[in-house]
């Protein structure tokens, strides 16, 4: 795709192009004129684009609510290219043959050994490294007064980050605790009821927020790419984000009740790996754009950075500074009605930037290249995928404190599995049990003296 002049990129196409190159996509049969595409957030759903049709249908819900060109429809023309030829012979003869040509998709081989190693012995390693990080928790200050002796803080976290990774209820957790205890994981086992309690505790969520650092720091020498986004999860299994994502009245279906509330998580993750560097939490109605900032600064405080991919929703010249800031380059593309000049519907937000006009002109003239690069941003849509396949898209629990915590947990669980993949595939070395007191301002305020 050529871009002149303005760019022609709309977001729907460039989901498409991520879509193709990341997968397989074929045709149902020579001649039918179909196409087999696969979900970018499902393993097992599959969507049908049919070319045959003029508006070129396609069963996903994109296309059913909206009876738009649907990402799959862009990736099944892109995976396609048409080509003319036109012959003319000695006689005067004009010869027109149209080809199609069916880009390959790139593959990777995977290292099968390291993969069946570390998938089989992943809940073993798990407990030994989530044992690591809990060691060096510093335990809470009691309150003066009468009453039983609090739960050692590290058994407690430990237990909630592993009743997570165990994605069963609080009472069948009860035979992997007992397990966890007998093999000297924790120093006490909790009754399920005290881990109820402590999801419940605001002072759990900027420890879980260190040790999501923490976590990630094995793989600081791997990581130099990182892509940021946001999703949402709910209180409940049977609300589905799309619904509460685009949902409008105006777009041709009827508006859902919201049951639940509905919790959003920001976060900047590795192009390699998927490890996640930092995290934030917010409320389902929260703008995505004023989170990159604080996401970018954290994983700088411990990663070189060289790339930061992300969505529309992060552009502006604030952001743009922010990345650059820590030497490295924003990937962001730009809206269709950007200017040069940083205007957008009257909106200033780049007037008179260099760097803003800088990366329209990059991107409005060398779509291409940029696309090159945008394009590892579809990795951070594989670690919400791997995130919500492996430890569910919904939260059980009831309280705002406790869904945050509950969410942390998720992402620590998934920090921990993508270094055990590391372990076995790069041969990395895995070393938690550094003083958590020397990086950790939260422990400092738990236990003054640490």
């Amino acid at each position: 795709m050529q871009a002149t002049g303005k760019a022609v990129v709309n977001a729907r196409q460039q989901r498409g192009i991520e879509l193709a190159e990341k997968f397989n996509i074929r045709p149902m049969g020579k001649g039918v004129g179909k196409w087999i595409v696969p979900s970018a957030t499902s393993s097992t759903t599959k969507y049908t684009v049919d070319l045959n049709s003029s508006s070129k249908r396609c069963t996903c819900p994109d296309w059913e609510l909206r009876r738009c060109k649907c990402k799959h429809v862009f990736a099944v023309e892109y995976t396609i290219r048409k080509q003319t030829v036109t012959e003319t012979n000695a006689q005067g003869e004009t010869t027109v043959t149209e080809t199609t040509q069916v880009t390959k998709k790139t593959t990777y081989r995977q290292n099968w050994p390291a993969y069946n190693t570390a998938q089989t012995q992943e809940k073993a390693t798990f407990q030994l490294l989530l044992r690591d990080l809990c060691k060096a928790v510093p335990e809470m200050a009691r309150e003066k007064g009468a009453g039983r002796n609090r739960l050692p803080l590290g058994d407690m976290i430990f237990s909630c980050a592993f009743k997570v990774y165990s994605t069963v209820s609080g009472r069948r957790f009860n035979g992997d605790l007992e397990d966890a205890y007998n093999k000297g994981y924790i120093s006490k086992k909790p009754h399920y009821n005290s881990i109820f309690n402590y999801f419940e505790m605001p002072e759990l969520t900027p420890l879980l927020h260190e040790l999501i650092k923490r976590s990630s720091l094995p793989l600081k020498g791997v990581e130099v790419d990182f892509a940021v986004d946001s999703s949402g999860f709910s209180g409940s299994k049977f609300d589905k984000w799309f619904y509460e994502k685009y949902d409008s009245t105006q777009q041709g279906f009827v508006r859902q009740q919201h049951r639940t509330d509905w919790l959003r998580l920001h976060l900047m993750c590795g192009i390699k790996t998927n490890v996640v560097t930092s995290v934030e939490v917010s409320g389902r109605y929260e703008h995505d754009s004023p989170y990159l900032a604080p996401l970018v600064d954290a994983t700088a405080q411990n990663f070189t950075m060289q790339e930061v991919s992300a969505d529309k929703a992060y552009l502006s010249a604030k952001n743009m500074h922010t990345i650059t800031k820590h030497k490295a380059v924003p990937y962001i593309p730009f809206k269709t009605n950007s200017t040069g000049e940083g205007h957008s519907k009257g909106n200033k937000v780049g007037t008179g930037d260099d760097l803003f006009l800088f990366m329209w002109r990059y991107y409005t003239f060398h779509t291409d290249q940029f696309l090159e690069h945008y394009h590892k941003r579809s990795n951070v849509e594989s670690t919400f995928s791997m995130i919500k396949a492996k430890f569910g898209d919904a939260l059980r629990s009831k309280t705002e404190v406790a869904r945050t915590n509950e969410a942390l947990c998720k992402v620590l669980c998934h920090n921990i599995c993508c270094v055990i993949q590391s372990i076995n595939e790069l041969g990395i070395e895995a070393d938690f049990q550094n003083n958590f007191c020397a990086t950790s301002p939260s422990a400092q305020q738990l236990r003054p003296n640490c």
